[in-house]
């Protein structure tokens, strides 16, 4: 989890203190000295977010975040995406599954590799925390059309 930040240059002490505070965050820290095999896959996928996160990124890419997890890590993981979303990062998603779509405000259905339909909405999330969307922050669902 510590590379991204190794590439941006940071001294030891404020990368150390970024991944305690990410593992923290993401709730793995008590895994912290865990290999990846060690872990459920709840887990590695929280490692994965807490990676694609510890650089503080504007916008995050998540291809199919919740394809191999059962539906209670499945929705662990996509409550981590809401709440980073929430506390203002730009989630670009792609998946084939209707519910995980569910979370975004916007939908695109793309068929052929072109745009068939789009859908602004509210999402049942922000329906049950009653998230406020600010500026051009949002979380997007794109879909192929397939199960959507």
């Amino acid at each position: 989890m510590e590379l991204p930040l190794l590439y941006l240059g940071l001294p030891t002490s404020e990368r150390k203190q970024r991944l305690n505070e990410s593992l923290e965050y993401m709730g793995i820290k008590h895994r912290e000295k865990h290999f990846p095999q060690q872990l459920s896959g709840g887990q590695q996928q929280r490692v994965a977010v807490a990676r694609a996160v510890i650089s503080n990124p504007n916008i995050i890419l998540a291809d199919e975040p919740t394809g191999n997890l059962d539906s209670a890590n499945g929705n662990e993981v996509m409550d981590l995406l809401t709440e980073l979303n929430k506390n203002g990062t730009t989630i670009v998603m792609v998946t084939h599954n209707s519910h995980d779509a569910g979370y975004a405000h916007r939908i695109i259905h793309l068929f052929d590799g072109h745009v068939a339909t789009e859908n602004i909405k509210e999402p049942r999330d922000y329906q049950r925390h009653k998230i406020q969307v600010h500026g051009k922050r949002e979380m997007v669902g794109v879909g192929d059309g397939i199960g959507m």
